[in-house]
């Protein structure tokens, strides 16, 4: 059985700063799933410009993946991490850029794209067997169903409102976390009703409500639990 350690959850939940410091901890290394949807999404509105930005069918799914075989779009060891690379360009900081955000629900709806990125994530941990902790929001219910051990990290729409602006360095203004607030509540229903691969927590993952837990606590609790599932 792989050693994957699977961290799903809602849009910022904390899922990727989790992961990353969770397998820091453990010497392992650190895949985010979201970030080769995002260097897709990069990728398709590059080549395809913005007026591809359609929802449902109106992307042209199979010209996307021809796209990311021929770039290519893939994921290469950096560090203690897996980055996503095109045409051989790190895009770390590229897939992050309000365009990327705006469309890459869209590209991960599809379900050819969603396979097309869950055979690239077990290559990837079979190149890793010391072990790979994964964050997404189907890991451990689709891409990994036989995680040892499968967390599922929560936190309120208005805790991760106000984790989001500060993350980028906006003001905590009663104004701005409820429009963040409702934009990552919408986000939330519009991921846990997709009929592909839909936001839910595996029946057999831990959850973790880290409403009301720093950073450092969450890191604490999901390493404690992976020592426990990983014994040596």
């Amino acid at each position: 059985m792989a050693r994957v350690i699977a961290i799903d959850g809602p849009a910022a939940s904390g899922k990727s700063s989790t992961a990353a410091l969770v397998a820091e901890r453990l010497g392992w290394a650190h895949l985010d799933s979201g970030a080769l949807y995002r260097a897709l999404t990069l990728a398709a509105l590059d080549r395809f410009g913005d007026d591809s930005a359609r929802s449902g069918a109106g992307w042209p799914v199979q010209r996307i993946l021809a796209l990311a075989d021929e770039l290519p779009v893939r994921l290469v060891f950096s560090g203690a991490a897996l980055r996503p690379e095109v045409a051989g360009v790190d895009v770390e900081e590229a897939i992050r850029s309000a365009r990327v955000t705006a469309n890459v629900s869209a590209v991960a709806a599809l379900p050819a794209v969603r396979s097309w990125v869950n055979a690239r994530q077990r290559e990837a941990v079979q190149a890793h067997p010391d072990g790979v902790v994964v964050d997404g929001r189907d890991i451990g219910t689709v891409v990994f169903p036989d995680a040892p051990l499968k967390v599922f990290l929560i936190a309120s729409p208005e805790e991760r409102a106000r984790r989001r602006l500060t993350q980028r360095g906006q003001p905590l203004e009663e104004t701005l976390v409820a429009r963040e607030s409702a934009e990552l509540a919408a986000r939330d229903h519009a991921d846990a009703s997709r009929p592909v691969a839909p936001l839910t927590a595996a029946h057999d993952a831990v959850l973790v409500d880290s409403t009301r837990l720093s950073l450092a606590q969450q890191v604490d609790h999901v390493v404690a639990l992976a020592r426990q599932r990983f014994p040596g």
